[in-house]
């Protein structure tokens, strides 16, 4: 028996009826479609006299369709506002059989109406003699409906409220979804965890269109005993999903059975055991972005407000997959605009090597090495990125250092040495105006720096060095050591590690030629 305030009180004045009129039985019955699409009855409350068996949990009852059951005469009256009466013995036969098994021989029945629509039925049944009912009591039975009408529909505003707040909440929900995630899977399973309560559907499935070939592919579902439709691949205006997504209007389908080919996709459909079936477009900005399909394995009424709450989910959930189609898009575009920021400066590298033949593939050389060692003492990947470009780009200055003086063969001048020193400043004032190399001037601008201060263009000493200057200052002269010059052969690897040993706390952070020293690093070549 049900519980709660409004079912207790409905007991309560079924009982106070009971005793009042003498009946040997009171119920209310509430009206509903049978799975086969009738309209039908199902049981809610009821009292019964002292050694009266109950029926409420009766199997006649359960799915009972008015007119399938041999009681189309009583739709018909009680839905036009008029009670059933009379003796069990003088009802038609087919409704005789049934009553009489209940014990009943005399029978009153008083529809109820909740905002002018039939909403059931209460029943007075007379087990213990063949009674006739009087109009002053069939009169006060309707009055009795009546107040059970109003209060049914009390309870209904009610509820309603709170089946708003509800639907607030869940738009709330999947509002957050849409902000704080950039995953499409989980975005989707929020979304149809909240379709599936909201909606008191038992599945949901999500297609998303694919506009290059026209077609509806599978990308979530909720509810489902089978893998049926995950293979889904729908021809735009092919089945019930595909006509959706065509004609862009919400679709019902109350008895499934009545259409056993529409899912013919999904030899395992059948064995979901669905009912009732809505599909509903998926629309952002004018497109069509999938389809919302949901399921239940009873009957369902698509009365307007339920319609309403389906259009308004499928509507949260199109901008959901909108925004992360946009998100894709501009990451899509953003990678590509990195790549292609990354192959200029690779460009530009290869462009110096070239005009310096004496240092040809060094820089490709220090890059790799850098980030080795960048990354041992511990520079994350954000930063990586930057250290990467201010390694390719270490010596952009020197483009602006005259030919006569970059490609002289003997020792410079201390006049050429002056303007030789300032390739860094150089590579500042050319690198300092775009803003995404902005970050990555470190290594152009400072590899020259020494920890001792006794480097250019600043005069740096210790920490006031960027970390990438000092681990790239290390990588560079590595690599002069380790590289055939025209005017000396490579000095051997050992050779070469002692002399960045030596130099640690002068030319070098001590710090940084430990963790080099660490490292087992190919000899340039």
């Amino acid at each position: 028996m049900k519980t709660g305030t409004f079912e207790q009180h409905v007991e309560e004045e079924l009982s106070r009826l009971g005793e009042a009129t003498a009946a040997s039985r009171v119920y209310i019955f509430e009206n509903r479609l049978a799975p086969e699409g009738t309209l039908g009855a199902v049981p809610r409350f009821e009292w019964v006299a002292p050694v009266i068996t109950p029926q409420i949990d009766s199997p006649e009852y359960r799915d009972f369709a008015w007119r399938v059951g041999g009681f189309g005469r009583w739709e018909n009256t009680l839905s036009q506002g008029e009670p059933i009466h009379g003796l069990i013995r003088d009802f038609p036969e087919s409704e005789r059989e049934g009553l009489a098994a209940q014990g009943i021989r005399s029978i009153a029945v008083v529809p109820i109406f909740v905002e002018e629509k039939w909403w059931g039925l209460i029943g007075f049944d007379d087990c213990a003699a063949e009674r006739v009912w009087s109009a002053a009591e069939l009169d006060a039975l309707k009055a009795s409906a009546g107040i059970f009408g109003a209060a049914i529909q009390r309870k209904h505003a009610e509820e309603r409220i709170q089946q708003q707040l509800q639907h607030v909440a869940a738009l709330h929900q999947i509002d957050l979804a849409i902000a704080s995630s950039l995953d499409l899977s989980v975005t989707l399973s929020i979304v149809l965890d909240q379709v599936t309560t909201q909606l008191h559907v038992d599945a949901a499935n999500v297609l998303l269109m694919n506009s290059a070939t026209q077609t509806l592919r599978f990308a979530a579902n909720r509810g489902f005993r089978t893998r049926a439709l995950q293979n889904a691949d729908l021809r735009l205006g092919t089945g019930h999903a595909g006509r959706v997504a065509l004609e862009r209007q919400i679709a019902t389908i109350p008895h499934l059975a009545n259409q056993p080919n529409e899912f013919s996709r999904s030899a395992e459909f059948a064995r979901e055991g669905f009912v009732a079936y809505a599909a509903a477009p998926l629309i952002a900005k004018g497109q069509v972005r999938g389809v919302l399909e949901v399921f239940r394995r009873h009957t369902l009424d698509f009365d307007p407000e339920w319609l309403r709450y389906l259009e308004t989910l499928a509507g949260q959930l199109a901008i959901a997959i909108d925004s992360h189609a946009m998100f894709n898009g501009l990451q899509r575009a953003n990678t590509e605009l990195m790549l292609a920021y990354d192959t200029t400066l690779e460009g530009w590298s290869k462009a110096l090597d070239l005009r310096d033949k004496e240092t040809e593939g060094h820089t490709l050389r220090v890059t790799e090495m850098t980030l080795r060692l960048a990354r041992a003492m511990g520079m994350n990947e954000a930063e990586i990125v930057h250290v990467r470009r201010g390694a390719l780009l270490h010596d952009i200055g020197k483009m602006g250092i005259p030919d006569s003086i970059l490609l002289k063969p003997g020792a410079l001048t201390d006049e050429e040495w002056v303007i030789m020193r300032k390739h860094p400043v150089y590579a500042y004032e050319l690198l300092s105006p775009i803003s995404y190399l902005r970050p990555a001037l470190d290594i152009p601008y400072a590899h020259h720096e020494k920890w001792d201060g006794s480097g250019y263009p600043r005069g740096l000493k210790g920490e006031p060095i960027p970390l990438a200057a000092r681990i790239f200052a290390v990588i560079d002269v590595w690599d002069a050591l380790t590289s055939d010059r025209p005017y000396r052969k490579a000095w051997p690897e050992a050779k070469a590690r002692a002399h960045i040993r030596e130099q640690a706390g002068k030319h070098f952070d001590p710090r940084v030629v430990e963790a080099f020293l660490a490292l087992e690093l190919e000899v340039g070549a």
